[in-house]
């Protein structure tokens, strides 16, 4: 994402748009992200990726960048995904698809980047090999983004088409979206962290609810509180399970599992000693398949999110949205995080929101912490 003598790595964000003008929450939404998200300081080279329709956020970032003295990149796309093109993935070969190219690797491997796609079901004729093919190629070269070494964030800008998959007109759509993002971060940040600290390095941790009751542990493990950081809204804290812990069952019947454009709903997971053992959904059966048996990290977790956001309260089919829906948590099949102490590789990391208001708890070491998606203490 950023070229020069010495690849100074920094990410801004990709980027959904429609025109919006003249809308002082612009301003405030790109200060929060240079500043509260990525800190940018002078002389950095930061990527700004985003679609042609997003220019009055993407000139509102560039000039912001310019003025703290860092370098303003940008990449504009028309689909597709940070390590292909929706077309390109459509037609190449699969032997060109499993070798990265080389260009992108250096990039990859001295800054990184996010992407949100334009449609939300953009790339969902795209086979579920290729994408796993194309994911897995990219694995090395992305490892800085996965393992959080370097300063990131993915964030959206409101659009027709995720209004529509919201169930909102475009401007409501548009409230929504800067009244979950213009949040008191700091104040949120404390207030998650006082939920988080009872799940660091718990011994187990069981959720139960509607078709679940799945126990994991934490064991040598911390959360992460996301209050202004890699993703925008933040609104979540999440850590890595211990990879052999996870047993019993969790059923995914609220949401779908939204995953490659993919809508695959009723999704049933059973792990023993954390590995899903069996899997069955109500629809794309195959596709869930063939995404689980991608490689060997694909059938164990990668990671626990518990949604925390005050303003995301239904579902809207964007997982970056849906994971910080208060009273959810949420569970990563796939690659873990090594920076907070997860081991678990593979070419996915796919978020499933369960949905804990309707009678649900969670239980740490034995005492219930939620209960119908309302903190006890």
């Amino acid at each position: 994402m950023v070229a020069g003598h010495c690849w100074i790595r920094r990410v801004a964000a990709h980027l959904l748009a429609s025109p919006a003008v003249n809308d002082p929450r612009i301003e405030r939404y790109a200060t929060l992200l240079l500043d509260t998200c990525l800190r940018v300081e002078p002389g950095w080279q930061v990527l700004v990726w985003g679609y042609p329709a997003a220019r009055p956020l993407l000139e509102e970032l560039t000039r912001q960048i310019g003025r703290r003295g860092a370098y303003a990149l940008l990449r504009l796309t028309f689909g597709g995904g940070l390590v292909y093109h929706r077309d390109w993935l459509r037609h190449a070969p699969p032997d060109v698809i499993a070798e990265p190219a080389a260009i992108d690797v250096h990039a990859f491997r001295t800054c990184d980047a996010v992407l949100a796609p334009e449609n939300t079901r953009d790339g969902s004729d795209i086979a579920a090999d290729r994408l796993s093919g194309v994911q897995a190629a990219y694995r090395d070269a992305t490892a800085r983004i996965n393992d959080s070494e370097i300063p990131w964030v993915m964030c959206w800008y409101p659009t027709p088409a995720l209004a529509q998959d919201a169930g909102m007109t475009t401007p409501e759509f548009e409230n929504f979206l800067y009244g979950s993002c213009l949040l008191d971060w700091a104040a949120e940040r404390e207030r998650m962290q006082r939920y988080a600290d009872a799940f660091d390095g718990a011994e187990q941790v069981r959720i139960v609810g509607a078709g679940t009751d799945l126990t994991l542990s934490m064991s040598g493990r911390r959360m992460e509180v996301d209050a202004g950081g890699a993703n925008m809204p933040g609104g979540e804290f999440f850590g890595c399970p211990v990879e052999t812990s996870a047993d019993g069952t969790i059923a995914f019947s609220e949401f779908p599992a939204v995953w490659g454009g993919r809508d695959v709903k009723g999704v049933r997971l059973r792990f023993s000693d954390g590995r899903i053992v069996d899997a069955s959904a109500d629809t794309e059966l195959d596709f869930l398949i063939a995404t689980l048996d991608t490689d060997e990290g694909a059938r164990r977790l990668g990671e626990l999110g518990i949604g925390c956001n005050p303003a995301i309260t239904h579902y809207m089919r964007n997982t970056h949205f849906d994971e910080k829906m208060d009273g959810t948590v949420h569970l990563a099949v796939g690659h873990g995080f090594a920076d907070l102490g997860g081991t678990n590789e593979s070419a996915v990391h796919w978020d499933m929101v369960k949905d804990l208001r309707p009678g649900g708890r969670i239980e740490v070491n034995g005492t219930t912490v939620q209960q119908d998606g309302v903190w006890v203490k």
